[in-house]
């Protein structure tokens, strides 16, 4: 089967559409065509070797988390699922393997895609979707009544979170540049603030929960917007939560931050209901063939992306 991988670290040239072996899945797995796998920041950061403390420098690699696709085999031992069955989710072991016309999926970490969705769409909803539900509700304890300000409202993690604040009844605060107002709001965050405008920290407002979803502020910067309370979270580590770690039992506030979204297919199955129920929407900036996948990383390095990207297997 052809498969993205990589047998170095670099730009995204060194990203090769190539042959490898096909896998068969043991008892208790399924081999799915993959019809749709999303991309997501994590993708390229693996790429460049960011995260080669997890990854190691045994090459080559496999990339790619989500995905939407069909099972075409099955383990002995599974059971609750048929050959046919559309199936949504990420695979839940770095640094991936989605990027790739067949994938290994545990037959435990299975959901049924939501009905409303296509394949582009449901590859496009779980890492982020996921990261976003346990950020809020695991990390953050949210509750309905909390003001939550999401930073990064416009991004693949970000609309999710804008979404799922609203799912919980708490009152949401978006932060995204002048071109997304409109787009955070139809989302429906209840106050938009333009960071080209105005600098969201020195806001007198006090919140529950700051999500950084793009990691592009710290706890320290933010400890004064938060209720006695309230938590910080973001999604890379910074000195100011590497400090928190240390000093974090003695603070009122605390700190947090999420490397990577545990792969539950309960949160799935809550995530397909709330698509399935019309509270939960994805917005698909762009999609490219596997054979564009250079293009596609450059593009969300660019950090210029509307909701999210997807790759599709190449026509033939």
């Amino acid at each position: 089967m052809k498969a993205i991988i990589i047998n170095r670290y670099g730009d995204s040239n060194v990203l090769q559409y190539t042959e490898i072996e096909k896998p068969i899945p043991q008892e208790k797995e399924v081999l799915i065509k993959i019809m749709a796998a999303g991309i997501n920041p994590i993708d390229w950061k693996i790429r460049r070797g960011m995260l080669k403390i997890a990854t190691g420098n045994k090459f080559p690699l496999q990339l790619g988390f989500d995905y939407g696709g069909i099972i075409v085999e099955k383990g002995s031992q599974v059971e609750q699922f048929q050959i046919g069955d559309e199936v949504f989710g990420f695979v839940n072991q770095l640094p991936g393997r989605t990027y790739a016309e067949y994938a290994i999926i545990p037959a435990s970490l299975l959901v049924k895609k939501p009905h409303n969705q296509s394949f582009i769409e449901a590859a496009a909803t779980p890492l982020a979707a996921s990261t976003a539900l346990q950020v809020l509700r695991d990390f953050g304890g949210i509750q309905a009544g909390n003001r939550i300000l999401v930073n990064g409202a416009s991004g693949g993690v970000g609309s999710f979170a804008v979404q799922i604040g609203k799912i919980f009844s708490a009152q949401v605060d978006g932060v995204c540049s002048s071109k997304n107002i409109d787009y955070v709001t139809s989302l429906g965050a209840d106050k938009v603030i333009d960071y080209t405008q105005e600098d969201w920290r020195k806001t007198e407002q006090k919140y529950d929960i700051i999500f950084d979803a793009v990691a592009k502020s710290s706890f320290w910067h933010c400890r004064q917007l938060l209720k006695p309370q309230g938590t910080y979270i973001t999604t890379l580590p910074n000195p100011g939560i590497i400090l928190l770690n240390y000093l974090g039992a003695w603070l009122p506030q605390k700190g947090k931050v999420i490397f990577f979204a545990q792969a539950q297919a309960s949160d799935w199955q809550f995530l397909k209901e709330a698509i399935e129920s019309g509270k939960l929407t994805v917005r698909i900036d762009r999609t490219y063939t596997f054979s564009q996948v250079a293009a596609a990383h450059n593009y969300s390095e660019s950090e210029r992306v509307r909701g999210k990207i997807v790759l599709i297997p190449d026509e033939g």
